[in-house]
């Protein structure tokens, strides 16, 4: 369980959700594996995955990454994959029925933060998210410019 901790480098990463940290604020983040195809890794490999619409459902004890988009391989021939499939991701049970009763609770989803390589596999760092409402959001991006100008200021300094 990755909670919170960076484990990866910013040349392994594939593809991240932006939106997702500024849409939602994310309480806590496990790493899963994901099950692909093989032109799948290969499109990934090419940065060609697309996380924007991304989320989690837990569909009898096992978890799926639904609506994320990876494209189709180039060089694939007739065996290659559907973008938009749902594809299955490799948690322990114990993790998957912890995130099976957290949502439960309304407004309460996951989703996926960032696609990366590690040791050859690709993993997907998945965040449990309570959507944010506007004012949060203004919130976040005042604090956010208030912290950019404090660290203007003591640059000078």
């Amino acid at each position: 369980m990755a909670k919170g901790k960076k484990q990866h480098n910013n040349d392994n990463l594939m593809a991240q959700n932006k939106k997702a940290r500024h849409d939602y604020s994310i309480s806590e983040t496990y790493e899963a594996g994901i099950v692909l195809t093989g032109t799948e890794i290969k499109s990934i490999r090419d940065r060609r995955i697309n996380l924007k619409d991304g989320f989690v459902q837990i569909r009898n004890d096992e978890a799926y990454m639904m609506n994320v988009h990876i494209s189709e391989y180039a060089q694939g021939n007739q065996f290659n994959h559907d973008p938009l499939r749902n594809r299955k991701l490799l948690l322990h049970k114990k993790q998957i029925r912890k995130l099976a009763q957290i949502t439960q609770d309304k407004g309460v989803t996951i989703v996926p933060l960032k696609v990366y390589l590690k040791n050859g596999f690709a993993k997907v760092l998945i965040g449990v998210a309570t959507g944010k409402h506007e004012y949060d959001k203004r919130e976040t991006i005042k604090r956010r410019d208030q912290k950019r100008q404090i660290e203007r200021v003591m640059k000078h300094y």
